[in-house]
């Protein structure tokens, strides 16, 4: 069995989650729980390794959101560092555009 990894964020992403209506933060952060511990490093439908990018070198896709977070092997610890969301194909954090 795969080992677990614990999730951490900071307290950049906390401010991130808590802009978002309560019951969308519920389904992001069950979305986390439910993927992020296990296996954080396997490409699947809906998380994927960014390339040159200097937010974070992973994303999970939420429906219209998005979670950055970056993988400390050694310390099987994910960090999630942002949270945003998409509205056609642009990245909004702390309701700012930013480009990946």
């Amino acid at each position: 069995m795969a080992e677990r990894y614990k999730v951490e964020f900071t307290e950049r992403a906390v401010a991130h989650l808590e802009q978002f209506p309560k019951r969308m933060r519920n389904v992001i952060l069950d979305n986390v729980r439910g993927q992020l511990p296990y296996q954080p490093n396997v490409e699947t439908k809906n998380r994927k390794l960014l390339r040159e990018s200097a937010l974070a070198d992973w994303e999970l896709r939420v429906g219209r959101y998005r979670v950055f977070y970056d993988i400390d092997e050694n310390a099987h610890v994910v960090r999630v560092v942002a949270v945003g969301h998409k509205e056609h194909n642009e990245l909004y954090i702390e309701g700012e555009k930013f480009e990946l």
